[in-house]
């Protein structure tokens, strides 16, 4: 089982670097791009044999306390089987 884990800001804190890959797009000709997050993508793969149950929580616990920062950032977890 895998968890693919996206932490972003949030919509309330300012992206710099999504602000300056915007800039960039548009000044190539990407006009339809109406704005530009930057965010990070963690693959987390489960132990071969652990409880389907438990890892879900060591997962989203791991993403809530260590891979995510509360303040600033949100995350969101998809799971592959």
């Amino acid at each position: 089982m895998t968890a693919w884990v996206q932490v972003g800001l949030k919509p309330t804190v300012l992206d710099p670097q999504g602000q300056a890959i915007h800039a960039a797009l548009r000044k190539l000709g990407f006009g339809a791009v109406a704005e530009v997050r930057q965010a990070k993508v963690f693959r987390v793969q489960v132990a071969a044999g652990a409880d389907p149950a438990e890892a879900r929580l060591q997962v989203e616990r791991a993403a809530r306390e260590v891979l995510a920062n509360p303040v600033i950032e949100e995350f969101s977890i998809r799971w592959e089987e």
